[in-house]
């Protein structure tokens, strides 16, 4: 069966941080996606496409702008439940909030229903792609793979690992434990259908150098794997590390000396980097993940957009829920460019879309197929009401340009502008 998607159609042809992003970026205003068998076909002109398909299932989206599927590049989906709850310091709001209720996730009905509850939230959201860490509980990642295999989503995830005693008892493991946790579900669902595995240190403050060597060890035997964990968040966390990591060069080390730096290391936040980590980070191809939402509200600091891309980084965006303070990418873009004016780089409105799309596709060393409407690709869309809401709608009206018309979207949009999620060409009720 083919399928004719038909609106506002976005598509990449360059980094819009390296050529104007107006060149980089461009809308067809009246087009339409063929799709087959969860692949994207062909794009061309709506009424050209019809007459050539007459009998594929045709969505008409009017003048919805079609983008790629949106990607979190970092998230903690056994936060779901407690989002937005009341903040403090990083440190502080761990033991108060987050420990407490990730050990609930030793139940795995609990898991499931929060898994499935928090996938069905980012589809209403618009998106298709996460990378979330889960609990120390190998339960808490079969819940979510599970959950996002139901959906046809493309999921990456791993079993969150801790053995410090900076962990409660209830949410720590071991060194060998979190080896052997951590190969079984890699080994049961790494390049499973959609779904990629990302071995997962929660940071370096909650894991021994023997846990860290460990894990090192097991990325060197599966280098396919991903690996995902924090870096440089907040000021007095990077103090804390240096005391726990005494001879470390700085924060970076803690991590590179055990093999975890390197192609497919994704660093969620990184603002306060020391030169020699920007550098050793850029030389190692590491992926650097925008948190800006979390970043304001836990009050971490403002991460240098302008200067990383320019750099020549990897740089994803994501939601970190639920330090981050709310589900949409729309949300998180915004708060992408209120950092970037306080950083002096006003981030343009096809930058934003292409940080939450392509830009995290390439963080995720999966632009070959997602991230991007082009032949051959994933067909995960989003489709965007530009008019969603009285207040969007009188702005918009007054556009000049399509990426006028767009950015009031971006800066006041949430669920209610999206029109319709597709996975893998499907269209899911959200």
């Amino acid at each position: 069966m083919e399928t004719l998607i038909a609106g506002q159609v976005v598509q990449f042809l360059g980094d819009p941080f390296v050529i104007p992003p107006t060149e980089a970026v461009q809308v067809q205003s009246d087009g339409a996606i063929l799709v087959r068998d969860g692949k994207v076909v062909s794009i061309g002109g709506r009424d050209h496409m019809r007459a050539k398909h007459p009998d594929a299932v045709f969505h008409d989206h009017g003048p919805g702008l079609i983008t790629p599927g949106f990607i979190d590049a970092h998230a903690h989906y056994p936060q779901t439940a407690m989002i937005a709850s009341w903040g403090k310091r990083l440190i502080d709001w761990l033991n108060s909030y987050t420990f407490p209720e990730e050990m609930k996730f030793a139940d795995r009905a609990y898991a499931d229903d929060i898994a499935g509850r928090y996938l069905d939230l980012l589809l209403a959201n618009g998106t298709t792609t996460v990378t979330s860490f889960c609990t120390i509980h190998p339960g808490s990642v079969e819940a979510l793979f599970e959950a996002a295999e139901a959906r046809g989503m493309r999921i990456v995830a791993g079993k969150t690992c801790m053995d410090r005693d900076t962990a409660p008892e209830g949410l720590r493991d071991t060194a060998q434990s979190a080896y052997d946790d951590s190969k079984a579900l890699l080994e049961r669902w790494h390049e499973r259908g959609r779904a990629t595995y990302a071995i997962t240190p929660r940071f370096s403050p909650t894991s021994t150098p023997e846990q860290l060597e460990a894990l090192g060890a097991l990325w060197a035997e599966h280098p396919s794997c991903l690996m995902q964990t924090h870096l440089s968040e907040q000021l007095d966390e990077i103090e804390w590390v240096k005391g726990l990591y005494p001879t470390a060069r700085d924060y970076l080390d803690t991590y590179e000396q055990f093999g975890l730096v390197r192609e497919g290391a994704l660093f969620g936040h990184a603002i306060h980097l020391e030169p020699r980590e920007i550098d050793h980070l850029r030389a190692n191809d590491c992926s650097l993940i925008h948190c800006p939402t979390s970043n304001t509200f836990i009050g971490s600091g403002l991460f240098d957009m302008g200067a990383r891309k320019a750099e020549g980084h990897r740089v994803g965006l994501a939601t970190d829920t639920g330090g981050g303070s709310s589900f949409s990418l729309l949300r998180t873009m915004a708060a992408a460019y209120e950092i970037g004016q306080l950083t002096h780089t006003a981030l343009h409105p096809a930058q934003l879309l292409w940080l939450a799309t392509y830009g995290s596709a390439h963080a995720l060393h999966m632009q070959d197929r997602i991230g991007s409407i082009a032949p051959g690709m994933e067909a995960d869309f989003t489709v965007l009401d530009l008019a969603s809401t009285p207040a969007i709608a009188q702005r918009a009206i007054r556009a000049e340009t399509i990426w006028e018309e767009v950015f009031p979207t971006i800066m006041m949009g949430d669920d209610r502008a999206v029109i319709a999620t597709y996975v893998m060409g499907h269209r899911v009720a959200v």
